[in-house]
């Protein structure tokens, strides 16, 4: 279990603080930041980030794709 904790420190998953001899961990991302984060991780695995983000692009919902657009384009006010 230590390693594992230890590991997901080192990820920047979680953190951690000293707690007598040992240390305390606790999570530093919420559940949507985790998922954000795995796609940044895969996204990374790939050279040919465009051909990964084009074919992530193609499969997203009609729903999906008006929101990523309006986070990637937020109306000029």
């Amino acid at each position: 279990m230590t390693t594992t904790l230890t590991r997901l420190h080192e990820k920047g998953i979680a953190g951690r603080r000293r707690q007598g001899r040992g240390y305390s961990y606790l999570p530093v991302q919420d559940a949507p930041g985790l998922t954000a984060l795995r796609m940044h991780s895969e996204l990374e695995r790939d050279a040919d980030r465009e051909t990964v983000l084009a074919r992530f692009v193609a499969r997203l919902s009609p729903d999906d794709e008006r929101l990523l657009r309006g986070l990637l384009e937020p109306e000029e006010r």
